[in-house]
């Protein structure tokens, strides 16, 4: 089996595990972490669905003088925009009217982002994760020099390795609402 199809298949896994067994987290502990401090801007996304809660980690990030940056979809790749938190700046994605994507101007210089909070279904021990599949992370992450840390829920840690493909960017770091998990990456 490539590992295309077997990351299909856990993806369809994943999803209804994590739909199975959601419960609502904060994620906000992070923004007191040593390496939110110390970064400036911060590109991070809207959650949706059963994704890991995103709205009290944004809205720390801002109350703590930091520069947020949400992405939006632009072609097959994410332009990065500035956020003031303000809900009349997010309108419903190209993709799906479920994501939410901030309007206005994109960022030309992403060497501004010192850090990125990055969505996943699961991330093992050596940082690589399972995305939903439309590879757009994975396009980001090489233009990115910013430390980066994928969100999960308590039991999302696969304790083995998970499918890769040549384009598989690890993470820095890993967060459950309990603790971060740093990777020698």
């Amino acid at each position: 089996m490539s590992a295309a199809s077997e990351k299909s298949e856990l993806r369809t896994r994943y999803r209804f595990e994590r739909h199975e067994r959601y419960l609502d987290h904060s994620f906000s502990h992070l923004a007191t972490s040593s390496e939110f401090s110390k970064a400036s801007a911060i590109a991070s996304y809207i959650s949706y669905g059963d994704e890991p809660n995103t709205q009290e980690l944004n809205e720390a990030l801002l109350k703590s003088g930091k520069d947020l940056y949400l992405p939006r979809v632009n072609g097959v790749d994410l332009a990065w925009v500035r956020w003031s938190g303000a809900s009349d700046q997010l309108a419903p994605s190209k993709l799906s009217k479920q994501l939410l994507e901030p309007t206005g101007a994109a960022l030309t210089d992403l060497s501004v982002i010192n850090l990125i909070v990055v969505p996943a279904l699961r991330i093992d021990r050596s940082g690589y994760r399972l995305g939903q599949g439309g590879g757009f992370y994975d396009r980001a992450l090489p233009k990115l020099s910013a430390w980066s840390i994928g969100l999960i829920h308590p039991d999302e840690i696969s304790s083995v390795d998970l499918p890769r493909e040549e384009f598989d960017m690890p993470l820095n770091a890993a967060a459950t609402p309990d603790l971060i998990l740093r990777f020698n990456s």
